[in-house]
């Protein structure tokens, strides 16, 4: 069969800062071309929707498949699937991924006949049945169709089986995070012990925490032609050996790249020799998930990592020479005053400070118990970029605070004055055609827009979210597992997985 992969356009936040490759659409694209299927992939993270209408008319292909990560994606993907019903009326046509796994129902019934499943779970080896099957489909695990449901998803059988298909995906010089212009992404392991209410990756994989093996990391590694390396890892090096085996691997291939990861301040903190190791192995570039900056945010969203470890952390990457970014998650209850503290706060730091919103969405502990307040039901504001609850300010009034601080932070560290210092590095982009990082400076102010905000606001809810069926002060954090490790007979995140640290997760799961 002749199959084509989609990925949704960028959101908001990725026109400035990041385009990351699609890496679990390479790894599905494998698997189905391992099965003996034509395999096209396309980005439209690149590429346009004309590019994507003007393939489906002229390679015309049997099977499109849409990846959805991403909440805001649903509207797009929903009329991308009903283009593709359209012009290929007897193609097969099916959606996966993150945010898929928890809208599946709704995502079917916005399609209205367009799309024949929605798959909950990983991709990699559901895909190459479905399209084997065609018909059916309901008796698959984790295929819900318009009819009925299969079994319960179950987890890929091991990480290390099927590599990324990096040669399908064109352009490869468009994908960046930050300075690390060109940046490839690699996966070191899967899913995350802890359980944050805000957040769905421990939802979605069952809590459970899985590792790819150091030699196929090594493989995969050496294969990777682009300089810079975004580490996708939901929170890398929990377990510390696993980082030295990798290190290890890296060391006797003389693999020389520069390393963007995510982690936990109590994993940075119990893990410092590491850390330190892969600094001279070229980590440049680390991501905190701080989230707050007193103990009663903190524990709002269940970091259990303490004011004043998160501060530790952040002072010990500075002296590894780190370039460190932090997140902190701005509630629309937010007053003036509380926007004032933050940029005090965010200004006295070295770190790049970056705000969000906070956004309950499916999957997440706070989609049941806070969502009965929603203030929009349009997927598209769901990017934690807009305020999709009621704000304690006037809406207008919390975007212009909102904005004020991240223009604030953008000129901080990517302002002109800030950039004389990396002028090199710029120089050095522009010498080798690299200009994604560059043109990045010119977008900031287009997407950061109070008025802009306010217009996404008032555009047409075509396709409105579903509400929660309940409204609950505690949930059973087992009920909102996508993936059930018992199932495939993997292992749970025990004791042993946060044994020491900070944060030991006993609770809400």
């Amino acid at each position: 069969m002749k199959v084509l992969l989609v990925h949704p356009s960028g959101l908001m936040y990725t026109e400035v800062y990041l385009r990351l490759e699609p890496l679990g659409l390479e790894r599905v694209a494998e698997a189905c071309r391992r099965a003996g299927h034509e395999v096209r992939l396309l980005d439209l993270q690149i590429f346009s929707h004309r590019h994507y209408r003007r393939v489906l008319e002229t390679w015309q292909p049997d099977a499109v498949a849409f990846s959805l990560n991403y909440l805001a994606n649903i509207p797009e993907v929903v009329d991308l699937a009903r283009l593709a019903r359209q012009l290929l009326p007897d193609a097969l046509v099916f959606v996966g991924g993150h945010s898929a796994s928890f809208t599946a129902r709704e995502i079917l019934t916005h399609a209205d006949g367009a799309i024949d499943c929605v798959v909950k779970g990983e991709g990699e080896e559901i895909a190459p049945k479905i399209l084997a099957a065609r018909r059916d489909l309901a008796t698959l695990p984790g295929v819900v169709t318009i009819a009925g449901e299969g079994p319960p998803p179950r987890m890929v059988h091991s990480l290390d089986e099927i590599m990324p298909a990096r040669d399908l995906v064109a352009k490869r010089h468009k994908y960046f995070i930050g300075v690390l212009d060109p940046c490839a992404s690699v996966e070191f392991s899967r899913g995350c012990p802890w359980n944050c209410t805000f957040c769905s990756a421990w939802t979605f994989y069952g809590r459970s925490y899985r590792k790819v093996s150091p030699g196929v990391i090594g493989e995969d590694l050496a294969r990777v032609a682009e300089s810079g390396v975004f580490i996708v890892d939901d929170v890398a090096f929990v377990h510390a050996e696993h980082g030295h085996a990798i290190a290890d691997e890296v060391e006797k291939r003389g693999i020389r790249k520069q390393y963007y990861l995510e982690t936990r301040c109590d994993v940075l903190l119990k893990n410092k020799e590491l850390f330190a190791r892969w600094r001279k192995l070229g980590l440049t570039y680390m991501f905190l998930g701080v989230e707050a900056i007193d103990e009663e945010g903190l524990a709002l969203h269940r970091k259990r990592v303490s004011l004043g470890k998160s501060f530790e952390a952040m002072e010990y990457a500075r002296s590894l020479g780190l370039i460190v970014a932090v997140n902190i998650i701005a509630d629309p209850s937010w007053d003036e005053a509380r926007f004032a503290v933050v940029r005090e706060w965010a200004l006295s730091v070295p770190e790049i400070v970056h705000v969000t919103v906070n956004t309950p969405y499916p999957g997440t502990e706070t989609w049941t118990t806070d969502a009965r307040g929603l203030a929009t039901r349009n997927y598209k504001l769901f990017d934690v970029q807009h305020a999709v609850v009621p704000t304690r300010l006037p809406l207008e009034k919390f975007y212009e605070e909102l904005v004020k601080t991240q223009q604030i932070l953008f000129k901080k560290h990517m302002g002109w004055q800030a950039l004389v210092g990396a002028t090199s590095i710029v120089a050095g982009h522009l010498a080798r055609g690299q200009t994604n990082f560059v043109k990045s400076l010119w977008k900031f102010g287009s997407q950061y827009d109070v008025q802009k905000l306010l217009r996404d606001h008032r555009e047409e809810t075509r396709y409105p979210i579903a509400l929660p069926e309940r409204k609950a002060d505690k949930v059973d954090a087992r009920d909102l597992y996508i993936l059930r490790p018992e199932l495939a007979g993997a292992a749970m995140a025990t004791d042993r997985d946060r044994l020491g640290l900070a944060n030991k997760g006993l609770g809400g799961g």
